[in-house]
Formats: structure tokens, C-alpha cells, sequence
């Protein structure tokens, strides 16, 4: 029992440690957000003083100078509008594959999960032109191209959960009167409450942060999320606003950290939901 306890208490402490070292990051950008530029190129991982604290300056750069808040209302436009997406065609696409006994449903589901597979580098390109071509370089045509990218995950996701539902209640649905469409939104989608929020965290918090898809894909010269607005601060000739950058990173994972802490426990019942059939 001793040599039990003593063994839990090294990997707890352990665990700690390494808690430590990742959360590290998030407080060394908080604190130099409040630093001026010079101090935080010479010193940093000083904690601000009467000589390096510059206040909210840095804040007030990234919004007034660099258009931050602007960057702020189009991810946020993207997100909720690809999160809704897919979490709306992609659960009707896993509930029909799952429930129709024919030949292309397994091959539709493979060929969801082979999207996973493919490395987005191999596409990349050719989808930057596609959506040149197709006018799909707006905030509103990337809904489009996101919901393609995010529906391998979803269709996995929803597929499992969809399998542990009894086919005894849709079927009472369709004695009743219900057709599939009525069948799925008053039946099924109450049922899948769990899966709809475990596919939303995750698409979420893939959608917010990232940069490479919005800057292949979007008219940089109208549009710019979050990502693109940080990386855009770089300046000619080597010049890095890196308090301006600080300040924005702050602002910019703060939204995500408490939505994740908000919702992390549905992810663990999503997916454990999902998992009882296989």
C-alpha cells in the first residue's frame, strides 16, 4: 500500500511539473504583453518593472494600429458559420451512411475518414486557385472549403455516436407518421446532444487558430482573421512589433481557454458516448 501511495504521489508530482512547463508559455506572453518592445527582445523572462511596464499600450497598438477588433469580428463570423456547417450537414450525412444498408455507405465513410489521411500540404495549392476560381476567397466562401476540411473528424465522430442510438426509437418515429427529416430533427438530434458538442469544441478551437487555410484561401486585402493579423505585424526589413504581438496573442487565446475550461468535460462524454458501439 505504501509503495502504492509513494508511486502516486512521483506521478502526480510529475504531472504537475509538466503541467508547469506547457502552461509556462501562456504566462510568459501574458506578462510581456505589459512590457515595452526593447525589454522584451532583452529580457524575456523578467517580469515587468517600474522600468519595463508600459500599461495597456501594447494593447491599444494591436487594436488601433493594426486592426485587431476588425480581425476579431471576421474569425468569429468563420467559426460560428463553419462550426454551424458542419456540425448540421455532417450529422445528417453520419446519421444517413450509418442507417442505410447499401453499398456506398461503408465507401463513403472511408472516404470521409481517408480526408484525415491526405496532408493538407499535398492540397494546398491546387485549392488556393479552385477557390480564386470559384469565388470562394470571401469570409462566406470559406464556410464552404471548412466544412470539407472538418467533415473527415465530424462524420467519425457522429458515425459512432449514431450507432450506440437503439433503432427502436426512430422506427416508433416512423410508425407514428414521422418522415426522415421529421425523424432526424425531432428524434435524432436530441439524442446526439453529446456528439454535437464534442465535434463543436474541437472544430471550434481548430477554426479560431488557424492561419494557414484563411491565408491561402482568403482576399487578404479586405479580410484578415486573427491569425493573419499576428503574423502581419512582422514588418519589412526584420521589424517585429513584439508587443503589439504579445498583447494580440493574449487577447487572442483568452476567448479559447475559457470556452475550452467551459466545455472540456463534454468532449470526455462525447466521446466515451460515441464509443459504445464500434
Amino acid at each position: 500500500m505504501n509503495n502504492k501511495k509513494a508511486t502516486r504521489g512521483i506521478a502526480s508530482l510529475l504531472l504537475a511539473l509538466a503541467s508547469i512547463v506547457y502552461v509556462s508559455p501562456l504566462f510568459i506572453i501574458l506578462f510581456n504583453s505589459f512590457k515595452s518592445r526593447t525589454y522584451i527582445n532583452l529580457k524575456p523572462f523578467s517580469l515587468p518593472n517600474s522600468e519595463t511596464w508600459v500599461g495597456l499600450e501594447n494593447y491599444i497598438a494591436g487594436i488601433d494600429d493594426y486592426g485587431f477588433l476588425d480581425s476579431v469580428g471576421w474569425t468569429l463570423m468563420i467559426t460560428v458559420g463553419s462550426v454551424l456547417a458542419i456540425l448540421l450537414f455532417c450529422s445528417m450525412f453520419a446519421w444517413f451512411i450509418t442507417r442505410a444498408k447499401a453499398w456506398y455507405s461503408r465507401l463513403l465513410f472511408m472516404l470521409c475518414i481517408f480526408s484525415m489521411v491526405v496532408p493538407f500540404q499535398m492540397v494546398m495549392f491546387t485549392l488556393s486557385k479552385t477557390a480564386d476560381t470559384l469565388r470562394l476567397n470571401t469570409p462566406w466562401g470559406i464556410i464552404i472549403i471548412y466544412l470539407g476540411f472538418g467533415a473527415g473528424l465530424a462524420v467519425f465522430l457522429f458515425c459512432g455516436f449514431v450507432k450506440s442510438i437503439p433503432l427502436e426509437i426512430e422506427e416508433a418515429a416512423t410508425i407514428d407518421g414521422c418522415g426522415p427529416i421529421s425523424t432526424f430533427f425531432r428524434i435524432v438530434l436530441p439524442i446526439m446532444q453529446p456528439a454535437y458538442i464534442t465535434v463543436g469544441i474541437l472544430q471550434t478551437m481548430w477554426i479560431w487558430n488557424d492561419f494557414l487555410l484563411p491565408y491561402l484561401v482568403l482576399d487578404q486585402r479586405h479580410y484578415k482573421t486573427i491569425s493573419m493579423v499576428i503574423q502581419m505585424m512582422r514588418g519589412s526589413f526584420g521589424r517585429v512589433d513584439m508587443g503589439a504581438i504579445m498583447a494580440c496573442l493574449v487577447m487572442a487565446v483568452i476567448p479559447m481557454i475559457v470556452f475550452y475550461l467551459a466545455a472540456q468535460k463534454h468532449i470526455i462524454e462525447g466521446v466515451a458516448a460515441g464509443a459504445v458501439k464500434g
